[in-house]
């Protein structure tokens, strides 16, 4: 059911992408560090969304695997912690 509604999902924006570039047919010239290109609004639009999209999940899978790596950190801390635990019953249990 989740890729039915993934796939749904991913048309329907390929819909809308596809809708506001023909939409906006105006022309712009979008400006980076080292080249000038002349580009259809729409276009334009569509790609600085995409863009930011790719940046938004992109710090989503560091964000992730940030917390990813602090749950290892927190299960070895508590398998010694437990380790520890039992060492101190064993002592007592013996020094009892």
């Amino acid at each position: 059911m989740s890729r039915v509604v993934f796939y749904f999902t991913v048309a329907l924006a390929a819909l809308v992408a596809l809708f506001v570039s023909a939409m906006n047919v105006g022309r712009v010239d979008v400006e980076l560090a080292f080249l000038r290109i002349a580009t259809p609004l729409g276009l334009a639009l569509v790609v600085a969304f995409v863009a930011g999209l790719v940046a938004g999940l992109i710090w989503r899978v560091y964000w992730v695997a940030e917390l990813l790596n602090e749950r290892g950190r927190l299960r070895r801390a508590l398998r010694l912690a437990e380790q520890r635990a039992r060492a101190a019953a064993a002592t007592g249990e013996n020094a009892g």
